[in-house]
C-alpha cells in the first residue's frame, strides 16, 4: 500500500522528533534526560534509532531530506555502543 502525500509529511514529521529525542538524550547537558540513567538513555536512544531504520527503509520517500535522519542513525549507533 502506497502512502500519500499527507501520510508522508506526518512520518517525516515524526522522524524529525525521533531525531530530536536522539539529539537531546544523548547530550549530557541537556537536563531534562539528566534523570535517566545510561543504561536508560541507552534504551531510549535504541527505540527512537529502530523507529528511524524502520522508516528510513521504506521506498517511497521522495524528494526528502534524509540528511538529518542518516546522521541521528548514525549517533544512535555511537551513543549505544559506547
Amino acid at each position: 500500500m502506497e502512502r500519500d502525500a499527507e501520510e508522508k509529511v506526518i512520518c517525516y514529521e515524526a522522524m524529525l522528533g525521533s531525531v530530536s529525542v536522539i539529539t537531546n538524550v544523548s547530550d549530557d547537558n541537556n537536563e531534562f534526560y539528566n534523570d535517566m540513567t545510561l543504561d536508560q538513555k541507552k534504551e531510549r536512544v535504541g527505540r527512537s534509532k529502530g523507529f528511524l531504520v524502520h522508516m528510513r527503509a521504506l521506498d517511497d520517500w521522495g524528494s526528502e531530506d534524509m540528511t538529518a535522519i542518516d546522521a541521528a542513525i548514525s549517533a544512535a549507533t555511537n551513543f549505544i555502543a559506547e
